[in-house]
């Protein structure tokens, strides 16, 4: 009984499949990746909450996709990284380890789509209510909205990742890059019917709102700048909601491509590099894009820098 619960309480974790020749060239594109990451999301919240002329709706909405994006890649990198070069069966990690990291990569996931779905509604009420704009948009409820995105994704999360722990282990191995819910219910075996139904459903509901609440929005959306004779409120709203767009479809169909590929066992290698790339390029194009596209965020990295250039040609 001792030898089995030491074997299930401490799971060998296959993370990331490296030829030894590009063991090095793999840690250090993941490191610098990781650092991009890191660096462009927790600069753009520290930019937009040091900056007062930066404290509106849309880019504290801004803060939460950048927060997510850093936790998604904390959740997954560092582990990768200490696990290159290391043989796949000394991998090892605590149950319970496996269990926090699977709980945070579906937040992050859930969190993604729910924080995308009020940046939608804050757009949408911008373009197609800008006389409203400030009275709906209030400082309230960004706080509120914010709070109800994470509290969704936290609750459907803790109910997935539940029906997973409640289950006995009689395997040790997780075949796959990092730990997520499908890892933790696969190492019983027992019957987990209850697990694939909750899950379709949450991947329904979460994927079906996500995608049906932003379609309609940036409809709406359209046909309001379509509509409308003024040019200069079309070609912001049209920038803006190009920006938003764009983040959306490359989280979606990195999402999608998981999902499909899980239907074909033959392509488990794909899937893995896949779930992997998720983790990695969106958070690191989305500070960038967001940085880049919008004029306002821009304009202040501009001048931060030149305050610095100035400051240090004045020494």
């Amino acid at each position: 009984m001792d030898n089995h619960s030491l074997n299930t309480d401490i799971l060998i974790l296959e993370g990331l499949k490296v030829s030894p020749e590009f063991s090095v060239p793999a840690f250090f594109l993941l490191l610098l990746i990781y650092i991009f990451i890191m660096v462009s999301n927790v600069g753009l919240v520290v930019l937009i909450t040091m900056e007062r002329s930066l404290h509106q709706p849309m880019y504290l909405l801004f803060c939460n996709m950048s927060v997510n994006d850093a936790l998604g890649a904390t959740t997954v990198i560092p582990r990768l990284l200490s696990n290159v070069f290391t043989p796949i069966t000394e991998r090892y990690i605590p149950y319970i380890d496996c269990v926090a990291q699977a709980f945070c990569v579906h937040v992050n996931m859930g969190a993604s789509h729910t924080v995308l779905m009020i940046m939608a509604f804050d757009r949408y009420v911008a373009i197609c209510s800008p006389l409203r704009y400030a009275a709906i948009m209030t400082s309230r409820t960004v706080v509120k909205l914010s709070v109800s995105a994470w509290t969704v994704a936290l609750l459907m999360v803790g109910i997935l990742v539940g029906l997973s722990i409640r289950l006995s282990r009689c395997r040790q191995t997780v075949l796959n890059p990092f730990c997520d819910n499908a890892s933790l219910f696969k190492l019983s075996c027992e019957s987990v019917l209850i697990n694939h139904i909750y899950g379709l459903g949450y991947t329904v509901v979460l994927l079906g709102s996500s995608l049906g609440s932003v379609t309609l929005t940036y409809l709406k959306i359209a046909v309001v700048c379509l509509s409308s004779r003024n040019k200069s409120l079309n070609g912001k709203g049209l920038q803006t909601c190009a920006t938003h767009l764009t983040v959306y479809v490359i989280m979606f169909v990195s999402g999608s491509i998981i999902v499909i590929l899980h239907r074909f066992p033959h392509l488990s290698d794909h899937r893995k590099l896949a779930s992997i790339l998720l983790h990695v390029v969106p958070p690191a194009m989305n500070a960038v894009i967001y940085g880049l596209q919008i004029k306002a965020v821009r304009q202040r990295i501009v001048i931060m820098f030149t305050r610095n250039t100035r400051g240090e040609m004045t020494q």
